[in-house]
């Protein structure tokens, strides 16, 4: 695969004596003997500015550099031009001490291109409440019991909520469903690049897969509210209510639709934004670890494969390491192959960074795949003649991954990693499970 040009030539580095006299806290390394590996597909910084914001997100286990490498990436971007904006999604203070600026709920310029954000729950929580007020008001549905009863300042956060209202929040930011982002969190911002960085891995998949799991969700539920009477008794003020909501959200005029046009448009919204995460030009997901630390690759391969269960690409995997580490980045290359590899500047968290200069040491590997749309490979092959089915399965071994059939034989349901998936199979391949292997990482299924 060709790679197209890339956002910039990267400078020469200097020299490392120079560098550390400047910046202690950057531990230059030297990069290791670099193979082939597949081209990414690149985008120009002027292709970006005239599509859709994108989102970038990194994936890892815990101390393998997510937090640090997002920033990075952030100062990357913002460095190139692009309009960036790093949302962060914790109380953890370590980027205001590595950027020197303090965060808060609404973006904030921290230097040239570059805005940061820190995503709470509990404050998010307040705006979708109050438009379900306003929406009620209008339909006069509660007699005006959900502005009178409730206090949204009284309202505290539940175990699941992070995701959702992080799914939210990158939906207004992103806007990847056209329809519903007429008014923005930020509407006087404009971001080519929003850079997330996550609470952990596992919240970051959820809401990744959030809209996706939502539409299953909203199928049983329109089964109910038209099959059931008491869904024909209760659902019209309930999805009249919800419509209403998105109406005042995205400032459409339309009224007086019919509960089945509503249903219709709620599938399509999430339709829409799961099909986003799947573009690489939208959407890219990197993979963090430590190539001296074999817990962190095989949590990197563990990962490669939940995204795929929760419907994403992975454009790429970095190392972040110390000097002392750099000679196990050909282990860890080999393990991760074949996505593309490159290390990131080892970065100290003991006091602030000079980002200008660390930057500087961004080698090329690592400034492509940046700028890169995708590391593109099918998790799903079918192959006819034999009547089996391939499963990409990264970091699984056959124990884990269950099988399940439903709908007379149409599709899989695949579970594995706290993630489940539906393949839907086609016509001259349906037919029942009769037997599964693995092989190296993929999962070869037999139909009959």
């Amino acid at each position: 695969m060709a790679s197209a040009h890339t956002l910039f030539p990267p400078p020469p580095p200097p020299s490392s004596s120079f560098l550390l006299q400047r910046n202690p806290n950057l531990i230059h390394s030297r990069r290791p003997i670099r193979r082939r590996t597949p081209s990414p597909i690149t985008a120009t910084a002027a292709d970006l500015r005239q599509k859709q914001t994108k989102l970038v997100t990194f994936l890892g286990k815990g101390g393998s550099g997510k937090t640090t490498s997002a920033l990075l990436a952030a100062q990357y971007y913002a460095k190139t031009g692009l309009r960036t904006c790093l949302l962060i999604h914790s109380q953890d203070p370590t980027v205001e001490h590595l950027i020197g600026c303090k965060i808060g709920n609404s973006p904030t310029l921290c230097n040239d291109n570059l805005s940061v954000v820190r995503l709470e729950t509990t404050k998010m929580l307040l705006d979708p409440l109050d438009r379900l007020k306003k929406a009620d008001a209008r339909l006069n549905l509660t007699q005006g019991c959900l502005k009178g009863c409730v206090v949204g300042e009284e309202l505290g956060v539940l175990p699941g909520m992070d995701s959702i209202f992080s799914a939210i929040a990158i939906e207004k930011l992103v806007g990847f469903h056209q329809g519903i982002v007429g008014e923005r969190n930020y509407p006087q911002e404009k971001f080519d690049v929003i850079v997330y960085d996550g609470i952990s891995s596992d919240e970051t998949l959820r809401t990744i897969g959030a809209a996706g799991r939502a539409r299953w969700y909203l199928k049983y539920l329109r089964n109910m509210a038209e099959k059931t009477d008491l869904g024909r008794l209760t659902s019209p003020s309930i999805i009249k209510l919800a419509d209403e909501s998105l109406r005042l959200y995205s400032g459409s005029q339309v009224n007086g639709r019919s509960s089945a046009e509503i249903w219709d448009d709620l599938d399509k919204i999430l339709e829409n934004i799961t099909a986003a995460y799947a573009k690489p030009t939208k959407f890219s997901c990197y993979l963090m670890m430590d190539p001296s630390n074999p817990a962190t690759v095989t949590s990197a391969l563990r990962f490669w494969g939940c995204a795929i269960q929760a419907g994403v690409q992975i454009s790429g995997a970095f190392g972040f390491a110390s000097q002392s580490s750099i000679a196990s980045s050909d282990v860890a290359k080999n393990k991760i192959s074949p996505l593309p590899f490159a290390l990131m500047p080892y970065i100290s968290t003991h006091s602030s960074v000079d980002w200008d200069e660390t930057l500087k040491f961004l080698g090329k590997d690592a400034h492509n795949l940046l700028t890169a749309s995708s590391y593109i490979q099918s998790s799903v092959k079918f192959n006819p003649a034999e009547k089996s089915v391939n499963l990409f399965m990264p970091g699984f071994d056959k124990s884990e991954i269950k099988l399940y059939q439903y709908r007379g034989g149409s599709e899989l349901l695949v579970e594995a990693g706290d993630q489940r998936r539906v393949v839907r199979l086609p016509p001259n391949m349906q037919g029942k499970v009769v037997g599964a292997k693995f092989i190296e990482r993929s999962l070869v299924i037999s139909l009959r």
